[in-house]
């Protein structure tokens, strides 16, 4: 009998490239999706469902419609970015509405289900839990958050046989990282004047340094395959750094004193 697993934000990049993989590799998947077109171009080796992490009927919903469950994917998630002076409260709360929030409720919608399976929840974070960038600090200090969450849920869900499992990745090209740079000026028109004065010209070049980094990373499948070892292997590990300078990034953030650490950040990106 095939495991079954839920897997959040499945319409592109990452979460799309792990729902067809654990297709193919014989799980049942249910790939949650905020539009019905997304659910339809996935084909018809996953079972879409409607599922915007933000909307409590819809988590429920999901939670009635698919029964058993073996593993649940947290992947969805979005990027907010500019200058933390500037940054306007309503986006910083959609950031931890839909990064840390949205998370914690699906797996609390899910873990009775995964108790009873004695299954897996299986996160992606980021390597940018551990090194922070500037203008980066709504999208870092989420994934700060998911990270520190995730440690307390993996000793919490022991006692059931849960395994919760961290994935950490690097640079990875995405059809994320390409409409970042479309995002660019309308972002800096949401700060404002003065905003734009101090900081637009570090945003812009903070911008361009990042995307050149991320268009030369690693495909999403890196990722996926991760997923399929953390839910396949008989002793998953806690954490999975994946993708390019995964590693090297979140050991830099543990091993560097921090002023030598901010002066690699901005020489990296072009600001110092």
């Amino acid at each position: 009998m095939s495991k079954t697993v839920l897997v959040t934000g499945a319409s592109t990049g990452i979460g799309r490239a792990t729902a067809l993989l654990l297709a193919r590799e014989g799980f049942t998947v249910y790939a949650g999706v905020r539009k019905e077109a997304d659910g339809e171009a996935l084909g018809p080796t996953v079972t879409p469902i409607k599922l915007d992490v933000t909307d409590a009927r819809q988590i429920a919903d999901a939670a009635e419609r698919i029964g058993h469950l073996d593993a649940l994917v947290n992947n969805a998630g979005i990027g907010v970015t500019g200058p933390l002076e500037f940054v306007s409260l309503d986006a910083l709360r959609w950031q931890y509405e839909v990064n840390v929030f949205g998370q914690v409720t699906v797996t609390q919608a899910m873990l009775p289900k995964l108790r009873a399976s004695k299954g897996r929840v299986v996160t992606v974070g980021s390597v940018g839990s551990w090194i922070t960038l500037p203008f980066g600090g709504p999208l870092c200090s989420s994934k700060h958050a998911i990270r520190s969450l995730n440690d307390a849920l993996r000793m919490e869900v022991k006692p059931w046989g849960i395994r919760a499992v961290l994935i950490e990745p690097g640079s990875i090209h995405t059809a994320a990282v390409d409409k970042l740079e479309g995002e660019v000026e309308p972002r800096l028109a949401d700060i404002g004047e003065e905003g734009r004065l101090l900081y637009g010209a570090a945003y812009r070049t903070m911008v361009t340094s990042g995307l050149k980094e991320e268009r030369s990373g690693s495909s999403p499948d890196v990722v996926a395959r991760a997923v399929l070892h953390a839910l396949t292997a008989r002793k998953p590990r806690s954490r999975y750094p994946v993708g390019k300078k995964s590693r090297l990034m979140s050991t830099l953030g543990r091993v560097v004193p921090q002023y030598t650490l901010d002066a690699l950040r901005l020489r990296a990106l072009g600001l110092s």
